[in-house]
């Protein structure tokens, strides 16, 4: 039989390997890859626009905060399944799960009532709001139909930017043989910008198709 001496010499020997199994099972997780519009952000697009517009800190440049995802259904009052679709095809372009968005007012003409469901919405922040950004311009906008540009009108004076979008069908996580109608969505992009040409250079070095640029104040 084991003296007590050996046994407590085994339970100290796997002690002290607990550790070392912790640390190779850190060590096996496979890291995240990092966005990419994020590491340019920080990469190339800082230092061009602390050139161009002469800050004097990092903290100083434009950032983007956040993009709202908005998908407004008014047949809904009528099909509430309609809106039931939507959600599906918002959380399938964004990745994340749509907030359910009620009428604020009740209008008479259209049948609407007051906290009737008539949309969704979805906020992204961080990663998944570049991750959303990447696919935006390089893979949906390119899709849309007789696309010739964003326009850059589209800035609501504080540095803001809202741009309409006809058809979801453009992102390809949309089967179209399965959509049971076409839906536009609002894309607003929200950014520390205090002007509306320093939003518009911002937008512009993270690939932005404008048409053309116009002089702002």
């Amino acid at each position: 039989m084991a003296s007590k001496q050996d046994k407590r010499e085994k339970s100290e020997q796997k002690g002290k390997k607990a550790p070392e199994q912790v640390k190779e099972v850190a060590t096996g997780k496979a890291e995240r890859v990092p966005c990419r519009l994020l590491s340019v952000y920080k990469k190339d697009i800082v230092p061009a626009l602390m050139k161009k517009f002469e800050y004097t800190s990092p903290m100083q440049v434009p950032k983007l905060v956040k993009i709202t995802v908005n998908f407004g259904v008014g047949d809904a009052v009528s099909d509430p399944k309609l809106l039931e679709e939507a959600v599906k095809d918002l959380e399938a372009i964004t990745g994340q799960k749509p907030s359910i968005r009620k009428a604020k007012k009740a209008i008479s003409n259209f049948k609407l009532r007051e906290g009737v469901n008539i949309g969704a919405m979805v906020t992204l922040r961080k990663e998944n709001m570049y991750e959303f950004l990447d696919r935006f311009i390089n893979i949906a906008l390119p899709r849309v139909r007789d696309f010739r540009g964003l326009s850059d009108k589209s800035f609501d004076g504080r540095g803001n930017y809202t741009v309409g979008i006809k058809e979801q069908i453009i992102f390809p996580e949309i089967n179209v043989d399965k959509i049971v109608k076409i839906l536009g969505m609002d894309i607003s992009f929200v950014t520390t910008a205090k002007t509306d040409n320093e939003a518009y250079e911002l937008f512009t070095a993270f690939g932005f198709p404008f048409r053309k640029k116009e002089v702002r104040a």
